[in-house]
């Protein structure tokens, strides 16, 4: 059985504490953490993450005991990185607690490693950034949202798109021009291991996306250690608040993205194996309408 807490709430600084407190579990304690957010445009969330869930978990590991905390991102395509954070005000949130900011579109070639799966959809294997390849430890937060190009949702392992260079190889070209989009997605994935996923699914794009759509308020916060169920849970939520035909048709676990996530072991392979945790009523009571929606698919 893997943990996936579930936090009903509007207030995104709380959840993400709540969300995290409830997998009882310390994954960052004395290490140096590398977080990844979502930062693909600067769009309001879940466009992209939404700062207030980028504060509060960042104070979480610093209070949790992380050494030092590095965000590693690059956004597109549209607006450079810079920019984006620009926008975002990352920078000047970065120095208010004290977090190192990298810029991966910036990062020079030597800062960038070759990946060649054994068994993968990617013609070439792809390019991937050393700091993570090399961290202590990975912290993810991702959105909860569809996806309007090929992937049907953007989750935790879409989120990982944003790992992969925009400079050199035409990797995106290659990646939306393919029938196996989402499989490739999930490819993506065996690079890197994140010790903690959190998403931010307290406004949720039902249709759309990635950086606008149809705006729900879902009021959750979901976190995990396991890619592969807190993207099932987060499928279960899209689906449960009514979505698009893609992300709604079939088993959860025949998801083309979740599917391929699940064969090459990134975690669990059912839903049976997944155990929903929650602190108090309400999200009990939204955690038990989650579960009949993943014991049907």
């Amino acid at each position: 059985m893997t943990k996936v807490a579930l936090v009903r709430t509007r207030d995104r600084g709380a959840g993400v504490r709540q969300a995290i407190d409830l997998l009882e579990s310390d994954p960052v304690h004395d290490k140096s953490v590398v977080l990844k957010p979502n930062f693909n445009s600067a769009d309001p969330a879940p466009g992209s993450t939404h700062n207030d869930t980028l504060r509060s978990l960042v104070l979480a590991l610093q209070q949790m005991g992380a050494k030092q905390v590095t965000l590693a991102e690059r956004s597109g395509p549209g607006d450079s990185t810079r920019t984006v954070m620009e926008k975002k005000g990352i920078f000047n949130l970065a120095k208010e607690l004290a977090f190192n900011v990298v810029n991966l579109e910036e990062v020079a070639p030597e800062g960038w490693s070759k990946i060649e799966p054994g068994d993968s959809h990617w013609s070439q294997g792809f390019h991937f950034p050393r700091i993570y390849l090399e961290a202590e430890s990975i912290v993810q937060t991702c959105c909860l949202k569809t996806h309007a190009y090929g992937g049907h949702f953007t989750l935790s392992l879409k989120n990982a798109v944003g790992l992969v260079p925009l400079a050199g190889y035409p990797y995106m070209k290659e990646l939306h021009s393919s029938p196996y989009q989402r499989q490739m997605i999930a490819e993506i994935n065996t690079a890197y291991s994140p010790d903690l996923v959190v998403m931010d699914g307290v406004e949720a794009f039902v249709d759309g996306g990635p950086a606008r759509g149809t705006r729900v308020d879902a009021r959750v916060m979901l976190a995990s250690a396991d890619r592969v169920a807190i993207d099932a849970v987060g499928v279960a939520v899209l689906r449960l608040l009514g979505t698009t035909p893609e992300v709604s048709r079939g088993s959860i676990f025949e998801q083309d993205q979740i599917a391929r996530a699940a064969e090459l072991g990134l975690g669990v392979t059912s839903a049976k194996q997944i155990q929903l945790v929650t602190g108090d009523a309400e999200s009990q009571t939204f955690a038990g309408e989650v579960r009949d929606i993943l014991a049907r698919s």
